[in-house]
């Protein structure tokens, strides 16, 4: 995400004094839930959908991840880029290309 985008969620927080309110877990709680809504944008049909409200939910997962990284005082490049070496380390392309199995049965 830019910075100028982060900085953007973090004064939107910090004007209406939500901080008070963004526990790690109200937070991750949070994530969930808009997640879950998110999914239900897709409920009925694989191919149909409100891409505005498909937006909008993602929106919503991002803005409480990033409100999550401030709380933890994490990077999200930083810890992507870990889990991106755990990953390619438990999918090597030799045995997971084209497959949808999980690491422990390639």
């Amino acid at each position: 995400m830019k910075q100028e985008t982060i900085d953007r969620i973090r004064k939107f927080t910090e004007d209406r004094d939500w901080d008070q309110f963004h526990s790690p877990a109200n937070l991750a709680k949070s994530i969930v839930i808009e997640a879950a809504e998110l999914l239900e944008c897709f409920q009925w049909s694989d191919g149909e959908y409100d891409l505005q409200h498909v937006k909008e939910e993602l929106a919503d997962v991002m803005v409480y991840s990033q409100n999550l990284l401030d709380k933890l005082g994490l990077d999200a490049d930083e810890i992507v880029n870990m889990k991106m070496t755990m990953n390619e380390a438990k999918y090597p392309v030799e045995k997971a290309k084209g497959k949808a199995d999980k690491y422990d049965r390639l």
